[in-house]
């Protein structure tokens, strides 16, 4: 049972279960590829907020996960243990090729000890999990993870715990992916993926249960826009409670639910064929 729920011994208790990370088989990461993380509490570099919500936290180590694999093709590697990082919600994979290097990746569904992946550019390898190939090889009707958004730039979207795209169709120069959010868009078949859905999928099942556990991962609490004074919030001031009958936002005014934010003048954004639907505003963003 990767999901734990246990006595209610108290409040927090109560309304918290634990994921047991049944997949983990190794407690201790590999030295050779920890590098420091320091704390930014939310500043940037002149010291000012810029992320609110954000601080405190347990220290932990940065674990250097090979997004590209672009040095690694043709070259067979052996899962040699699956871990826990503390930085994403996905566990990781810690591979040893035949050549002795050592590399981290997130860890798919279905892979274990023993496994053996490979990454190729040049020519198809076996649609299994973990194998890395371009979307001109991969046969349509797979799901994918770790997918490229431009050749040569690494894994972008698809990363997180129990999340993957369906390569739906290919067309010319495009391959035709449908994304968890919905949305459906066009990636150039050059551009790498990785086989199968990234595991830990009961990561969204846990529950905290308490604010204890929320400040140990980082999050400090945030005051609701409506108890603000007027000058300090969009939605803040006025006789009584009210929401003053705009969306939710920011203290600058941006839309914190749902609304759009990304820039239409980007490139990125003419091969969107269908955009994410927005629950709130019932319409295609």
């Amino acid at each position: 049972m990767p999901i734990r729920i246990y006595k209610p011994t108290s409040a927090g208790r109560r309304n918290a279960s634990v994921n047991q990370h049944a997949e983990v088989t190794k407690s201790k990461p590999e030295k050779s590829l920890l590098r420091p993380l320091n704390k930014k509490g939310g500043r940037n570099n002149e010291g000012k907020i810029t992320v609110r919500g954000r601080g405190g936290g347990v220290k932990r180590m940065y674990r250097v996960i090979d997004f590209k694999r672009r040095d690694r093709e043709g070259i067979q590697g052996k899962v040699v243990a699956i871990e826990y990082d503390p930085n994403r919600t996905c566990h990781i994979a810690l591979i040893e090729y035949t050549d002795g290097a050592k590399r981290y990746i997130p860890a798919p569904q279905g892979l274990k000890v023993g496994s053996v992946i490979e990454c190729s550019r040049e020519h198809p390898v076996e649609p299994d999990a973990g194998n890395m190939m371009q979307l001109r090889f991969i046969p349509t009707g797979l799901d994918l993870h770790c997918i490229e958004l431009q050749p040569g730039r690494g894994a972008q979207m698809c990363r997180s715990a129990g999340v993957s795209a369906k390569l739906s169709n290919k067309e010319g120069r495009y391959a035709t992916l449908v994304l968890p959010s919905g949305e459906t868009r066009r990636v150039l078949l050059e551009c790498l993926a990785t086989i199968g859905t990234v595991g830990n999928a009961d990561h969204q099942n846990r529950r905290l249960g308490k604010a204890g556990i929320s400040r140990l991962l980082g999050r400090r609490p945030i005051t609701r826009g409506v108890a603000k004074s007027h000058h300090s919030h969009p939605l803040g001031g006025g006789e009584g409670r009210s929401k003053s009958g705009r969306p939710p936002c920011g203290p600058a005014g941006t839309p914190s639910k749902g609304g759009p934010t990304r820039d239409r003048k980007k490139a990125s954004s003419k091969l969107i064929i269908r955009r994410r639907y927005s629950k709130r505003y019932g319409q295609l963003k």
